[in-house]
């Protein structure tokens, strides 16, 4: 009953701010495409966990209610990219910005508030590109997470190599008098 209600309440804002010509504008006068969305079946729904409140419990398990709401409010302000795993984090943000529609009922909020959960390493870039969609600011993010990841493995091989070929050569190489000494020392000690 509460879902439908946010649901409805949901609804007719996209419907307050869509225009005629099926497109939509951001306030400035500038008319945007619409957003390409999925559509959002029972079982889509039922993957973001929701809290069931049927409003017969009574007043300590509204408070409760109210209470796992805020945890969920919490966890969006909170949400951060776990290691490089930003796939997940676009899922996880999407998920609880449908739940959490007050608080960031503005995409620009919502661009907003995505770009602060990403990893510094890639933060600022996002964020001097200023994407102005939700769906922009994720490729971004994705593209810029994979070149990272690819960046970051070409140099691992790039090292991996250079240690091998030292660790050859290595055993042909004189050491100094001053390192026998210093290791003969230490492992005496």
């Amino acid at each position: 009953m509460v879902i439908d209600q946010g649901v409805n309440v949901a609804l007719a804002a996209r419907d307050a701010n869509r225009t005629s010509d099926d497109s939509y504008t951001s306030r400035t006068g500038v008319r945007r495409t619409k957003r390409v969305t999925r559509e959002c079946t029972y079982q889509d729904f039922m993957k973001c966990q929701p809290l069931y409140f049927k409003g017969t419990e009574g007043v300590v398990e509204l408070t409760q209610w109210f209470e796992r709401m805020e945890t969920i409010e919490t966890e969006f302000w909170n949400l951060e990219v776990q290691g490089t795993d930003v796939t997940r984090y676009n899922q996880r943000f999407q998920e609880l910005a449908l739940l959490c529609v007050r608080t960031c009922p503005e995409e620009s909020d919502r661009v907003e508030r995505y770009i602060g959960g990403l990893p510094d390493s890639i933060h600022g870039s996002v964020a001097a590109s200023k994407p102005k969609t939700m769906q922009e600011a994720t490729e971004i993010a994705t593209g810029l997470m994979d070149k990272k990841i690819r960046t970051y493995a070409e140099r691992q091989a790039v090292y991996k190599k250079f240690k091998d070929t030292s660790r050859n050569t290595q055993g042909r190489q004189q050491h100094p008098k001053r390192q026998d000494v210093a290791r003969a020392y230490a492992a005496g000690s």
